[in-house]
């Protein structure tokens, strides 16, 4: 009869927040296409797609920021998030870890409480490269500078399939459609972990 190893550690997940779990893009569209000449979803595959839309950076992100604001109606990425999440958590400890203007934590907190997600920690960083400076075993990002940093720290990289971060192609990132397919990934890292 096989028991269970009561030292083995449980893993620690990074967990992004913005085209992760909530698909704000769609709501920056959204308002982008009422002042701005229309872009649809899969026309944005370069994470700084605002310098060919002649966006200047500052505003593309303070109206990202400002999306936020209107938290109630930024849809999720997916529709069983929170139970993914619940699944994650039996593998490892889930830290919500975010690179924001820390003006829209409050927002953030209450958006991911609206789509019961739990989580153990909310960690906000100013930059997102600097995610790949904290201590998790893995991370699960949309970002490929990020994705870039993570593996360069010699750390485990999930991407989540975003059409601005398909152009990311490194061996040592592995890559998602749906949050469930993190799954298997996860419990393989745990596995190595201990």
């Amino acid at each position: 009869m096989k028991t269970e190893n009561t030292s083995s550690r449980k893993i620690k997940i990074g967990l992004d927040v913005d085209g992760v779990l909530a698909d704000v893009i769609e709501t920056w569209i959204s308002y982008n296409n009422k002042i701005r000449t229309p872009i649809i979803k899969s026309e944005i595959v370069e994470w700084d797609f605002w310098k060919r839309s002649r966006i200047e950076q500052f505003n593309f992100f303070e109206e990202l920021s400002n999306c936020w604001k209107n938290w109630e109606i930024i849809p999720p990425t997916e529709s069983q998030l929170s139970l993914d999440i619940d699944e994650m958590s039996k593998i490892g400890s889930v830290d919500i870890v975010t690179a924001r203007e820390k003006s829209t934590n409050h927002y953030v907190k209450n958006w991911l409480r609206s789509k019961n997600i739990h989580y153990s920690e909310y960690v906000q960083v100013p930059e997102g490269p600097e995610k790949a400076n904290l201590d998790y075993d893995v991370f699960i990002d949309d970002s490929p500078i990020n994705a870039k940093e993570i593996v360069g720290a010699s750390k485990n990289i999930i991407i989540y399939n975003q059409p601005w971060n398909l152009r990311f192609n490194d061996p040592h990132a592995k890559r998602i459609d749906r949050l469930k397919d993190s799954i298997p990934l996860l419990k393989s890292i745990a596995d190595h972990q201990n």
